[in-house]
């Protein structure tokens, strides 16, 4: 929990906070009592915030050598250089506030409002206003207990770029200048030298094939009317560039490569774009050996000079999970068989690698479910493995993207068809530990599928940059946050070696817990050497001396660690081996459910056809037997028809002369 205020704006805020720290107006006011108060560094950062933001930037001379207090206050101040002065105050006051967090409820002018314990680094709704002429973004804070509005005076100026960005572990929209592209998800970015590029993308079930580029230091958008080779040496035929969704984006020298991606008309070729960003070209790669089938929502992770792809769906919306990797140097195809029980086939998923070694694979789904699993893959020996988690496991979710900041693993959006996942989370790799950054509320871009996610620049600070996304339409906002300084610190655990003692699929599930177990089995160690090392050399009644009683229990010693080591890596393998069934069993069930519930649909689909099928005979035999009726009776007309024309014919037989004598007339036979 940290302490925040709902009591006074800036500037009054400040003003409060620097009362507070023991600053009159005066540059050496109170330097004492700041001194005993904060260290040196803070003591330093605190004036030098102050004066930057009551005077301006630093202009005064550079004081004596002899004076090295004045210097060092100089040259803090002078390091400011022209930082604006509402974003001095916002750092004024949020130094005092890691460093003493109950200040304003001490503070001499008691605020008229009490102070309230929020939760920190939760939902930020920022929203532009406009006040002379100047751009302004007003934070406020999200309650963690019921979501109400508990903080709505912190302004943020916003100066050009990505210098608005003074708040950490926020998510903040920034003011976008230029050309916006369309809503669009399932697109493909990438920063090169200060500048994010998108490309392609899926809006109202159209492929995109259009290229943009954000200029991160002015927020400035433009299209990049992109050519297309039309011959090569190698293909002489023309190049088709078709739009595609589901591809990725990767930095090459000084190319973007496209990397597969579906497509309106699908082909069986995994392709490989590349756009030249000197002369503003696409053309297409020629590979060699054996490429994978063309797919989407794979994941293209760059290691060293090698990209690794992993699952998918293909054309036929087949899900996969074969492994593939494409030397960039010769452009050469290699198909993997790793080792171990891999991920199940899936799409929509997040992979990263760390430290060179391992590929982690986090989340995506298939047709019937989405996942929160994690899985690392031993990039030396290829070897699948299944960590186990720690910390505030994420919710599974596909469709989210990642990206890493040192040993950080940063996770935004995506969703499981339903609804979209609000929280931005983070992964230790060293410790895999998850730990929320920040939660937003309501359908907004960062809770929704098929964002893209990057990470930029700003002052040597890292700032990760997302954009697009559906959740019930197209979003083409730009949203960033910066990371804190605790959430970037870098882990120790990995700097020494990792024990010989563990196997290396474990090293590669959980380093920290061999850790763990080797200090714990260390220090057992070094307690009874310790205590062994105490006894005095004595005689034994068998003349023994004591070295070798204490060789006798080095060795019993040493026979029992590795018995132990050995039991303790069996039930690591076991338990690993029953956590891995029990997920494969998870996933083997939701199927069978779906499959079921699929075979009694079409159970019930064919017993109606049946029923269907079974009238229509009855219908038919009825039809027959109408029909030799109606022969029967088209007979009998005719027969009745035949007799009264024969009884006509002979009643005219007798003549004229007959009926002159009044005789009547008789059958032809009679006459």
């Amino acid at each position: 929990m940290a302490r925040a205020s709902s009591g006074l704006a800036y500037p009054e805020r400040f003003y409060a906070a620097a009362a507070y720290v023991g600053f009159d107006g005066s540059p050496n006011s109170n330097d004492m009592d700041i001194g005993s108060r904060f260290s040196t560094d803070v003591a330093l950062i605190l004036y030098a915030l102050y004066q930057q933001a009551t005077v301006g930037p630093c202009n005064v001379p550079k004081p004596s050598l002899w004076n090295p207090v004045e210097q060092g206050k100089w040259k803090s101040w002078k390091q400011l250089g022209n930082m604006v002065s509402a974003e001095a105050m916002r750092l004024f006051v949020k130094i005092l506030e890691e460093e003493e967090p109950g200040w304003y409820s001490r503070a001499s002018n008691s605020v008229l409002e009490p102070v309230t314990d929020v939760q920190m680094n939760h939902n930020a709704i920022v929203e532009p206003i406009i006040e002379n002429r100047n751009s302004f973004a007003e934070t406020k804070t999200i309650s963690a207990e019921n979501g109400g509005l508990i903080e709505t005076q912190d302004i943020d100026v916003v100066s050009e770029g990505l210098g608005s960005v003074v708040v950490y572990d926020q998510w903040t929209s920034l003011p976008i200048t230029g050309q916006r592209p369309k809503g669009r998800y399932e697109h493909a970015a990438a920063v090169v030298e200060d500048k994010m590029y998108i490309y392609g993308g899926n809006h109202n079930g159209r492929y995109l094939s259009d290229l943009h580029v954000l200029d991160l230091r002015s927020c400035t958008w433009s299209k990049i009317e992109a050519k297309v080779e039309s011959k090569s040496v190698e293909t002489p035929s023309p190049i088709n560039i078709t739009p595609s969704a589901g591809h990725s984006l990767i930095p090459w020298e000084n190319k973007l490569l496209s990397i597969a991606g579906h497509t309106k008309d699908p082909s069986e070729t995994f392709q490989v774009k590349a756009f030249d960003l000197q002369i503003g070209t696409w053309s297409m790669l020629n590979t060699y050996g054996k490429p994978p089938v063309s797919r989407g929502g794979q994941s293209v992770t760059l290691v060293g000079t090698t990209l690794v792809i992993f699952g998918g769906e293909d054309a036929k919306q087949t899900l996969l999970n074969d492994l593939h990797i494409l030397d960039l140097e010769t452009l050469t195809w290699d198909e993997i068989d790793a080792v171990g029980v891999p991920p199940s086939p899936r799409s929509g998923h997040a992979a990263v690698v760390h430290a060179e070694h391992y590929l982690l694979i986090f989340g995506g789904g298939s047709h019937a479910t989405c996942f929160n699993d994690l899985h690392v893959l031993d990039l030396q020996t290829m070897e699948w493995s299944r960590p186990t988690q720690q910390g505030e496991i994420p919710v599974p979710r596909a469709g989210h993207a990642g990206v890493t900041v040192g040993e950080n693993w940063f996770i935004v959006g995506g969703g499981d068809n339903k609804s979209g996942a609000s929280e931005t989370v983070v992964l230790n790799m060293s410790t895999l530990a998850w730990s929320v950054v920040t939660s937003v509320e309501g359908r907004v871009p960062l809770a929704s599928e098929g964002l893209s996610l990057v990470v930029g620049s700003l002052n040597g600070e890292d700032i990760l940059i997302s954009f697009g996304g559906y959740n019930g339409h197209y979003n083409s906002e730009v949203n960033v946050l910066k990371p804190s300084h605790k959430s970037t610190l870098q882990s120790k655990i990995m700097e020494g070696p990792l024990p010989d003692s563990v196997s290396a699929v474990h090293n590669a599930t959980n380093p920290t817990r061999d850790l763990e177990s080797e200090f714990e089995v260390g220090q057992e160690g070094k307690i009874r050497e310790t205590a062994i090392d105490n006894f005095e050399p004595m005689k034994s009644k068998g003349g023994e001396t004591s070295e070798h009683i204490l060789a006798m229990l080095k060795a019993e010693k040493e026979e029992l660690e590795s018995s132990f080591n050995n039991e303790k890596l069996l039930s690591l393998q076991l338990k690993q081996e029953l956590a891995d069934a029990e997920a494969r069993n998870t996933d083997l069930y939701k199927e069978l459910q779906s499959v079921r519930g699929q075979l009694a649909s079409e159970q019930s689909r064919c017993f109606k056809l049946e029923v269907d099928v079974a009238e229509l005979r009855q219908k038919l035999q009825t039809m027959e037997t109408l029909q030799r009726e109606l022969e029967l009776l088209q007979r009998q007309k005719a027969t009745s028809e035949q007799v009264a024309i024969n009884a006509k014919q002979r009643q005219g037989s007798g003549g004229v002369w007959g009926w002159l004598a009044g005789s009547t007339p008789q059958n032809a036979d009679d006459a």
